[in-house]
């Protein structure tokens, strides 16, 4: 793993290189951090068309999705148990580029985002501080937390939470090419998750009332266990194991 430091003010990348594992290079090459327009981005050398990869809290998208989501009708607010109860603490296992996290914070939930790849975890770490220093993302951005380690450590580490939720990298259809660049581009960098199936026992005993796991339609259940909830979203569904109610 790298990061093109020559770009980044120095007090910050002395600060992103003691809390991730990220090795100074001076000319990128394939994957590489670097500074542009006052964020951390993900770029590839050799692929000037791919576009740069950051995570934007506050982006148009991202701002769209806070405004004028489904709220408690969406399927992983259901799945969740957050049409139920606002402010539950949930452990987002595999965070990725946080975009489940920022919908269910934005549902009113206490996240801890966990991420094993340092690049993907500077990228978040990055995202955070720039929503935290934004008035209309500060309150949202107070909501979520980054937690630097693999997934199965995790779940071995962390104090309980209300909900567990599970979203690991899936292989896609030979056919797919026609998954969006940027996952495309996430693939490739981060890999399938091949400790998918052993993240749910350890995901069971931390959770107060349920793991949530999200999943492509096609895909089989994770570790050949059947969830007592299925809820269906347009493009996923969401397997959910009930410990207990939600009071």
């Amino acid at each position: 793993m790298s990061v093109l430091l020559t770009s980044l003010p120095a007090d910050y990348a002395d600060e992103l290189q003691q809390r991730f594992p990220l090795t100074v290079i001076t000319e990128p090459a394939g994957w590489y951090l670097c500074w542009a327009d006052q964020a951390l981005v993900l770029r590839h050398a050799d692929l000037p068309k791919q576009g740069d990869i950051l995570v934007d809290f506050a982006s148009g998208a991202a701002s769209y999705r806070r405004q004028f989501g489904g709220g408690k009708d969406e399927a992983i607010a259901k799945a969740c148990g957050l049409n139920k109860k606002r402010n539950l603490s949930i452990i987002d296992a595999t965070a990725g580029l946080g975009r489940d996290a920022l919908v269910l914070a934005n549902l009113g939930a206490a996240v801890t985002l966990v991420e094993r790849n340092p690049l993907v975890a500077a990228l978040l770490y990055d995202g955070l501080r720039r929503a935290a220093a934004n008035p209309a993302t500060a309150e949202l951005a107070a909501r979520m937390q980054l937690h630097f380690a693999p997934a199965l450590q995790a779940l071995t580490e962390l104090p309980p939470a209300d909900v567990v939720y599970l979203d690991p990298m899936f292989p896609p259809r030979e056919k797919s090419a026609l998954v969006k660049k940027e996952m495309r581009a996430f693939h490739d960098v981060v890999g399938s998750d091949t400790d998918a199936d052993a993240l749910l026992a350890p995901a069971l005993q931390l959770a107060r009332y349920r793991v949530v796991v999200k999943r492509p339609g096609y895909a089989e259940v994770l570790a050949q266990q059947s969830p007592q909830l299925v809820v269906k979203g347009k493009n996923n569904r969401f397997d959910v194991y009930i410990n207990q109610a939600i009071a």
